[in-house]
């Protein structure tokens, strides 16, 4: 995950920050230069770094801070806000054109995700009400056409493309009248990338924002690049006048660096972030949310939006009855199991959870959610209803019929009556969910 090294380091540090009564001179700089190494081996731009550590210095040494009664706390909140201000400030949003069709156009190199994006961005917009439509003006890379046509067909957006054509301004024209035909209220323009940024790409897309006046250009970026990512943003930057950038694979790079480079060299604000490969990963991006997860502080608010877009509200209003009249069985538990996939990996979501980042012991592998769900739809109606009817030769017939092992088994069922015994005692238990964490094991949860 993104920032993983340089969110415990800093987490590290604003622990330490957090239990001094007193901090002086020499701590605060012996601190800082352990968050100005983090930053580093995060890939950020040492320029960059240089002003963080400078502003931070600045502002925690004044008065107010070492003569307040939580000097450390006050340490931290600098930290948080000097990095909310790095990652871009406030939320940056898409500038949609008061007399639609509003045109996006995507840029990038060659590899940066632009394709994929171009489906993510339209299933985000369509999602909130718009009606998009994808353009193929990638003319020139094998399959390209072929590429955002399957990402169409599996969102069901329509995708307009001219096979027969290697004008691309001409291209991009039609399927403007297209949509004014079709009242598509959204266009992205996919691109053409190169592996390596030259003057005929850069006339190219020159040409393209000349004849098509884009409302809107956006820098698709590959995170995983580093120093790489800020370079390219600059040119482009520089060569197109981009008005944002969608950082993609900000799921695999464990360093973070561009996140944290992009906004400061560029000028322009990071807009979106793609946080996993299926269609649906594709989050807005927001500074202070992001922020408060590097800095182990978590991100609900985000849970909350993924749960309200993914969660059925009448199947969860059919499961608060049930949960009251004690009749959950393993279907139900299966369904939730299969809202909560909908939202992402679940490891992705505990550490927007605050607190959660200090449970070093929790290891939760998606992959085991995989397993229960062979488990469940191995057993027959009344097992699921009833889980004493499960002895051995049951247990064994689900281990082959699910592809587990009788541990398995039982190491699940014994998690599932736990769970239950849980919800029994927080309906009964007026302390509720409190007393029950003081008691509750989670270890016991892995399976």
């Amino acid at each position: 995950m993104a920032f993983e090294g340089l969110s415990s380091r800093l987490q590290e540090f604003t622990r330490k920050l957090r239990g001094k009564a007193r901090i002086t001179e020499s701590d605060l700089k012996e601190m800082l230069r352990e968050v100005k190494l983090a930053l580093l081996e995060a890939d950020v731009n040492y320029k960059i770094v240089k002003e963080f550590i400078k502003a931070i210095q600045e502002k925690a040494l004044g008065q107010d801070v070492l003569k307040s009664l939580t000097p450390g706390q006050q340490v931290v909140k600098i930290v948080k806000d000097e990095l909310v201000e790095l990652l871009g400030g406030e939320e940056a949003k898409v500038n949609f054109s008061p007399n639609p069709p509003t045109i996006i156009m995507l840029v990038g190199l060659q590899g940066s995700g632009k394709t994929t994006t171009a489906g993510k961005l339209a299933n985000l917009f369509r999602k909130q009400g718009k009606k998009p439509l994808l353009v193929a003006c990638d003319v020139y890379r094998p399959a390209a056409i072929k590429q955002l046509q399957v990402v169409g067909k599996q969102l069901n957006i329509p995708v307009f493309a001219n096979e027969t054509s290697k004008d691309v301004v001409r291209i991009a024209k039609q399927a403007i009248n297209e949509a004014m035909s079709k009242l598509n209220d959204v266009i992205i323009l996919d691109t053409a990338g190169r592996l390596h940024i030259d003057e005929e790409l850069m006339d190219e897309l020159k040409s393209v924002k000349a004849n098509v006046k884009p409302h809107e250009i956006l820098l698709v970026v590959d995170s995983m690049t580093g120093q790489d990512a800020v370079n390219v943003s600059e040119k482009f930057n520089e060569a197109l006048g981009i008005d944002g950038v969608v950082l993609t694979k900000l799921d695999g790079d464990t360093r973070g660096g561009a996140a944290l480079s992009v906004k400061k060299v560029t000028g322009r604000p990071i807009k979106f972030a793609a946080t996993g490969e299926k269609l649906s990963d594709l989050e807005v991006f927001h500074p202070e949310r992001m922020a408060s997860r590097i800095l182990g502080m978590g991100d609900i608010l985000s849970v909350i939006e993924k749960a309200e877009e993914t969660f059925d509200l009448e199947q969860a209003e059919k499961l608060e009855k049930k949960m009251r009249k004690e009749e959950l069985d393993l279907d139900d538990y299966l369904a939730q199991i299969r809202q909560v996939k909908k939202m992402g990996s679940f490891s992705s979501l505990l550490k927007m959870i605050p607190g959660m980042n200090k449970l070093k012991d929790v290891e939760v592998d998606d992959k085991e959610f995989g397993k229960i769900e062979a488990i469940i739809c191995s057993m027959t109606k009344e097992e699921k209803r009833n889980t004493r009817l499960l002895n051995g030769s049951r247990r064994l017939r689900i281990a082959k019929g699910s592809g587990t092992s009788v541990q398995d088994i039982n190491k699940f069922i014994k998690s599932y009556e736990m769970t239950q015994k849980m919800m029994k005692q927080m309906k009964q238990n007026k302390g509720g969910m409190k007393n029950l964490m003081k008691n509750f094991d989670i270890n016991n949860m892995k399976f």
